[in-house]
């Protein structure tokens, strides 16, 4: 057995000394051959010399070949012992040809443990691995085609390893099957770094969007998710920034809070609204991530979102049904508590008056009670989208359940009677919205409703008693007949019954030709009267004379005052036009009051000029007075309004100068011939510096835009004095003349004209 696999091993060396018998055998025979033949010719002797010289040359041949062999057997040795990777051949039986030293660094066993235990590989392979490899040696006997397999083994001090296995099959001469195996030394970073791989790009395409950008923001990559959310298809934003989906809801500053945010912290989240492909706009909650690279810059940005339109339409459903009334969808009694709260504190810091009206329909329980609950619940839908119309965007109507409605005013000021009375007129507004017919499944019903109202500032009540007093204040009015308003403070209800007299009065004052005007002289600096102020008075039949400052205020808030200002107008152009006859009047500048509701009119402009030509007078001794407040409010309309008059030859003055926006911005722009500086900065000229410096101030500003200056409330000569020597050219207040009738003013005019003038 030992011979024959010496005879195998050295196969070639066998075929040489099979020839070099064949080659003697020839060499005796030709030996015989001579001594047979003592003369042989040539051709007794040409067959076997040549027979002789083949077998040698063959044998040579042979000789080389075995040489080679040797060599490569050698090479092949040396360069395996060499190589990193462990080389191994395996016979069909399990038993190792040959086996590289590299063999103990991935497996810690020495070649002697592999030449000594056939299949010895087989056994350090893992068990779930085990079937492959099995596989693999089953091929080897038959000749499998070459395979790569990566495989897990057991090192032998217990560690695990990767390797990758490559296999080939060769079969020798004889027909010896050996299986050629190299393993690479240790690929567990690599598979682990494949699996992590793996392991992510199952992870990038999760129900999640992703989108991965640049540091500059372009985007580089979005999965599935992403193209399903937003409608965009990969190509359509790869290369683009994400301001492509950007819904327009949110400002320059939340994207500078947002960058700030990933700058200092590397990471912000939050809820944003985008738009997606269709233009539709969703919700999202969307999460950045900033990725550093090895010197700590950023890298990348990595973007998760979710469309979160379910969960908010899921909120907002919760939201309706824990604060909103399920039939009129208006704020239900915890919703008004929350804003009440917040309403009375905010009163509480900036000092301005808040008012809570309950409203309770009239009667309502006999509808129900003949027509039905369902014709019932109409009549209720219908009453809320006339309560809502009635007030401001910033009020709440509430509905605390079957026929009561409340209504929350917040901002009413810091005055209580103007608070009041924005209260009375939102309630007339309200009263006269419910009272008005309505068509219930197609039945006619007339409604009314009742009021109760308490005013508030700050929190000196709590909320519930606030709502009491609300609730007392609705049962009055339900005493006082229904259909009604009342006040829980009683002096409040006096002050709101006198203002309805007075407004009521005030109509009629106009109807009836109840107002008269005075004049008020107009000086200059040497005394002479160059103008006067028409000032309108109001002798009430039984009241007497009525004070301006009671009147007019309250005519500009009633709306009475655009008519009232138009019969100023009139009168004071009719005055104009008398005096071109009389001497010492025909050069008078008359000044007229125009409010900034009347001036803000549509038809103002025309119904000056119409007064001009009416009355066939020289517009230029028509001066109008106007406030800060009317122009500033809608100022290019007002200038507009001026330049149109200008042109005409009407004049202007800024009235009460001083005590409102005082901008020079605006005042530069103004086609003024006058200001005027406001008595308030006068009477105490010459005890106050700060007056006395606004004074100057104004003097010399009027000086500068070539505008005339008239102070007026001038009462003292140490006033006109002080005025006087620093530039002021027009004067008009007590120490000249009181405001005076028609006929008492013109008494002044002989009086002025015949003394001598003061200075």
């Amino acid at each position: 057995m030992n011979t024959l696999r010496f005879i195998a091993k050295h196969r070639v060396s066998y075929l040489r000394f099979t020839f070099l018998g064949i080659g003697l055998v020839l060499t005796f025979a030709t030996i015989q051959i001579t001594l047979l033949y003592p003369n042989p010719t040539p051709r007794h002797l040409i067959v076997p010399l040549l027979l002789g010289t083949t077998v040698g040359l063959l044998l040579s041949t042979l000789i080389a070949l075995r040489r080679e062999v040797l060599d490569g057997q050698r090479m092949f040795r040396a360069v395996a012992d060499l190589a990193q990777e462990f080389i191994y051949l395996r016979r069909v039986d399990g038993s190792y040809e040959y086996v590289s030293p590299s063999c103990e660094q991935l497996t810690g066993y020495s070649t002697a443990d592999f030449y000594a235990q056939p299949s010895f590989m087989s056994k350090l392979v893992h068990p779930e691995d085990r079937q492959a490899w099995d596989r693999h040696v089953h091929q080897m006997d038959q000749l499998g085609q070459p395979e790569k397999l990566v495989i897990r083994i057991h090192t032998r001090n217990g560690e695990m390893r990767w390797i990758e296995h490559l296999c080939t099959d060769v079969r020798d001469a004889q027909g010896n099957i050996f299986g050629v195996r190299s393993t690479n030394l240790d690929i567990s970073g690599r598979v682990d770094h494949e699996r992590e791989m793996a392991i992510a790009a199952v992870a990038f395409e999760t129900h999640e969007a992703i989108l991965i950008t640049d540091r500059d923001s372009r985007i580089l990559r979005v999965n599935r998710a992403f193209c399903d959310i937003t409608g965009y298809a990969a190509d359509e934003v790869i290369g683009q920034t994400p301001a492509l989906f950007r819904s327009g809801r949110h400002d320059a500053q939340f994207y500078a809070e947002m960058w700030t945010t990933l700058r200092t912290q590397g990471r912000w989240a939050g809820e944003t609204w985008d738009r997606r492909k269709n233009g539709e706009i969703y919700p999202k909650y969307l999460s950045i991530t900033a990725v550093p690279d090895q010197s700590g810059e950023v890298a990348y940005y990595v973007g998760t979102f979710s469309d979160i339109t379910v969960r908010k339409d899921a909120e907002a459903e919760i939201n309706r049904l824990a604060y909103y009334d399920p039939l009129t969808h208006l704020p239900n009694r915890r919703l008004l508590l929350d804003r009440l709260a917040h309403t009375m504190a905010a009163s509480q810091r900036h000092g301005r008056h808040g008012a809570v009206l309950f409203i309770d329909l009239d009667h309502f329980k006999n509808l129900n009670d003949t027509r039905g609950h369902d014709v019932g619940d109409h009549l209720l839908i219908e009453v809320a989208d006339r309560l809502i119309s009635c007030v401001r965007a910033e009020d709440t109507v509430a509905r605390l359940g079957g026929d009561e409605f409340v209504v929350l005013l917040e901002d009413l000021g810091d005055d209580a009677p103007q608070a009041a009375a924005q209260v009375e007129a939102a309630a007339d507004k309200i009263l006269c919205a419910i009272n008005q017919p309505y068509l219930l499944k197609g039945y006619p019903h007339h409604s009314t409703s009742s009021i109760g109202a308490v005013l508030f500032k700050g929190q000196s009540e709590n909320i519930d008693e606030l709502l009491k007093h609300a609730d007392v204040a609705l049962y009055r009015a339900k005493d006082a007949g229904r259909a009604t308003l009342r006040f829980f403070d009683p002096t409040m209800q006096a002050a709101l019954d006198a203002r309805a007299v007075l407004e009521a009065d005030l109509r009629e004052a106009v109807v009836k030709h109840q107002f008269h005007l005075h004049y008020q002289a107009q000086l200059d600096s040497a005394g002479h009267i160059i103008g006067a102020e028409a000032l309108l008075r109001w002798q009430h039949p039984q009241r007497g004379s009525v004070p301006p400052v009671e009147f007019i205020p309250f005519a500009e808030e009633c709306g009475l005052i655009v008519p009232i200002g138009r019969w100023v107008l009139q009168v004071a152009c009719k005055q104009i036009k008398a005096w071109e006859s009389h001497p010492l009047a025909k050069n008078l500048r008359l000044a007229v009051n125009v409010s900034a509701s009347q001036f803000m009119q549509e038809s103002f402009v025309e119904e000056a000029i119409q007064q001009i030509q009416i009355n066939d007078l020289d517009p230029h001794r028509l001066k109008l007075e106007l406030t800060e407040s009317a122009l500033i409010d809608g100022i290019d309309n007002a200038i507009e309004k001026m330049r149109a008059l200008k042109t005409v030859g009407i004049g202007f003055s800024l009235d009460d100068f001083g005590t409102g926006y005082s901008s020079l911005s605006y005042l530069r722009r103004l086609p003024l011939d006058q200001l005027k500086i406001d008595r308030s900065f006068v009477s105490d000229i010459m005890t106050n510096a700060s007056d006395a410096v606004i004074a100057q101030t104004i003097i010399g500003m009027a000086r500068n835009l070539g505008l005339d200056v008239i102070a007026e409330g001038v009462e003292t000569q140490d006033q006109f004095r002080f005025l006087d020597q620093h530039g002021c050219n027009g004067y008009q207040g007590y120490l000249f003349s009181r405001p005076l009738p028609l006929d008492e003013f013109e008494q002044l005019l002989k009086e002025n004209d015949t003394s001598p003038q003061q200075k």
